[in-house]
């Protein structure tokens, strides 16, 4: 896939000359730092929660008292400018700031939205003995540190959980979520709280869920479980390292958050190219 990378400076983009094939590789060629990926939607022309993703770099780099090569507002001019060219297509975008010299970096490729057999029939995870170091901050690291996991992704394994003590945290893209009768089971602790999982949770009680805050066993039975993602969003899972979740296919509250989900996407999301 084509990836095209940048350096965004004060007075302008630098390219950056890369032969990696995917985000993570160009990711893993920079300088540590923090990141954030999110994909446009409606054409190219929109991103939903881009104040949450740039919160991501710019609130740490405060924090460590680092002063990023351009600010938001002209991040932003660049970013609609960036995507402007891939229009009318969808673009997955990665923003790093590093944290050696707060220099910014972004990388962009084709984005296809996943196939309605995925939403439709589920997918299958497998778990990791893994977690996070600084759950709360998305550090590059991260990225080289789970590379031995991220290889375990195929056309059978969607995505990897991390679990510590037997108990599922996340997914290493995403949050994940179990459901028992009207019950949404998430973890709140040792996790990345991701873009759409403040959207998730706000919409399950809308549609009549309780939350249940807490990082559910790996060996505890669910009826339905899911994932979320920016460039995903709500992803039904139908097994858990071979073992079927509830009945094996997709259940009726995870179709229901999808499709609020989708609505409040098409409603809520913020233009970033004019």
């Amino acid at each position: 896939m084509i990836i095209t990378a940048l350096q965004i400076m004060s007075n302008g983009n630098i390219p950056i000359k890369t032969n990696t094939s995917t985000l993570d590789e160009l990711t893993r060629e920079l300088s540590r730092g923090f990141y954030t990926t999110f994909s446009t939607l409606a054409h190219g022309t929109r991103v939903t929660g881009l104040q949450t993703h740039l919160d991501r770099l710019y609130v740490p780099a405060k924090k460590l008292k680092l002063h990023p090569a351009v600010d938001e507002k002209t991040l932003r001019e660049r970013l609609a400018q960036i995507v402007k060219e891939n229009l009318p297509h969808e673009s997955q975008v990665r923003l790093i700031l590093t944290k050696d010299y707060a220099e910014i970096f972004v990388g962009v490729q084709p984005f296809m939205p996943l196939p309605e057999l995925i939403h439709g029939n589920g997918v299958h995870v497998i778990t990791s003995k893994t977690a996070r170091h600084d759950p709360r901050i998305k550090d590059t690291g991260f990225i080289s540190e789970s590379v031995a996991q991220r290889k375990l992704l195929n056309k059978y394994v969607f995505e990897v959980l991390l679990t510590t003590n037997g108990r599922i945290l996340e997914g290493m893209t995403s949050n994940f979520y179990a459901i028992k009768g009207k019950t949404l089971i998430t973890a709140q602790r040792g996790i990345l709280l991701g873009v759409t999982r403040r959207v998730i949770l706000r919409l399950a009680r809308g549609q009549g869920m309780s939350i249940e805050y807490r990082s559910p066993y790996v060996r505890e039975k669910f009826d339905e479980a899911f994932l979320t993602s920016s460039s995903r969003g709500v992803v039904p899972i139908v097994s858990i390292d071979n073992k079927s979740v509830g009945r094996g296919r997709v259940g009726k509250w995870t179709k229901m958050l999808a499709q609020a989900y989708q609505a409040y996407v098409e409603e809520r999301s913020a233009r970033i190219v004019g």
